[in-house]
């Protein structure tokens, strides 16, 4: 993990602390003594960590592309069927219901969701889900482009779309989070915290009268949990836990997850844009996944690489925005799905 994250620069900011926490798990420093021990009881136990990192995440969010095109909802749904399909998968293959839940989260492609959903259902897990959610992020831009190569015709990457988008108001932009939180945590209540922190975040960025929160959010907070956060999951990786095959099968069904994701955020996006009479370019329906804004800038690269003069990078923020509400709600269902047959 630590070659990784300094040799191929994938996600070293969490890869990294994971790396070294690993190292010293398996020379007495475990999460069951010592600092890691309190680290783990305060940070990963209370899911105080994913939820802080959470609102530094919603204070880098514009959620105004969306806002202007709502239609990408529905971009930002199909994104997620590979959580269910990998849920089903890992049924089969004989985890049970939460830890399967757990391994299907992965497919996401949202760090904290996983880790608040894993800590929830399958604690036992943690290491591995991390592990596989941070590091399928971080291959985004290996893994998405020959799929979407394959997915689609050079006809529809070529697709131009105009961005004119209609404006939208300060106050669309503070109601926004606000509405976001109340409906979403009436509607899935065990996602009210992921949504909540999430919201808030926003709401720090686009109020306009908090500049020093929001600074802080995008900046020491999310980097000081991250480090903790990534300490405190290596810290559980010790060999004789993690050196196994349930890992193996946890980082393919994650894999699994992640291409299912991919695949179907495509054909729906391939589905616009013969409705739309082909003004929908479906490359923005890979980004349907989280991993902003690094989705989205995949998408609008793959776009460029066939007409360099073809931008869809605004189009892909919302899709990819859209993504990242549905990551949550994906969280918080399957968090409700395990509690409803428990």
């Amino acid at each position: 993990l630590i070659y990784l994250a300094i040799k191929k620069e994938y996600e070293p900011v969490l890869l990294l602390p994971i790396g070294f926490g690993c190292i010293l798990a398996n020379i007495g420093m475990s999460n069951q003594t010592g600092l890691f021990k309190i680290l783990y009881a305060a940070g990963i136990s209370t899911e105080l960590f994913p939820l802080l990192i959470f609102i530094g995440v919603g204070a880098m969010i514009d959620f105004s592309p969306l806002l202007s095109q709502p239609k990408m909802v529905l971009l930002g749904a199909a994104g997620q069927f590979g959580i269910y399909a990998s849920l089903l998968l890992a049924i089969l293959l004989g985890f049970p219901l939460n830890q399967a839940a757990s391994i299907g989260v992965i497919g996401a492609i949202d760090g904290p969701t996983a880790i608040f959903v894993a800590t929830k259902l399958a604690p036992e897990l943690l290491a591995p889900i991390a592990v596989a959610a941070y590091s399928y992020m971080s291959l985004i831009p290996i893994i998405q482009p020959p799929i979407m190569r394959l997915m689609t015709t050079r006809r529809e990457r070529l697709v131009r779309m105009e961005y004119s988008p209609r404006p939208v108001s300060q106050r669309i932009r503070v109601i926004f989070p606000i509405a976001v939180t109340i409906i979403v945590s009436l509607l899935a209540p065990d996602a009210a915290p992921l949504i909540a922190t999430l919201m808030l975040g926003n709401l720090l960025r686009e109020s306009g009268v908090v500049d020093r929160l929001n600074k802080s959010a995008q900046n020491e907070i999310i980097n000081i949990a991250t480090l903790f956060l990534g300490l405190t999951i290596g810290s559980t990786m010790t060999a004789a836990s993690f050196l196994n095959l349930q890992t193996f099968y946890i980082l393919l069904l994650g894999l699994l997850a992640f291409v299912i994701d991919t695949v179907a955020g495509l054909l729906f996006g391939k589905l616009m844009c013969w409705l739309s009479g082909y003004t929908i370019n479906p490359l923005i329906g890979a980004c349907g996944i989280s991993a902003f804004p690094m989705a989205a800038r995949l998408s609008a690269r793959m776009a460029q690489e066939e007409d360099f003069d073809n931008f869809i990078l605004m189009h892909a923020m919302g899709s990819n925005t859209a993504g990242q509400l549905g990551s949550v709600i994906a969280g918080g269902l399957l968090l409700a799905l395990v509690s409803a047959f428990h």
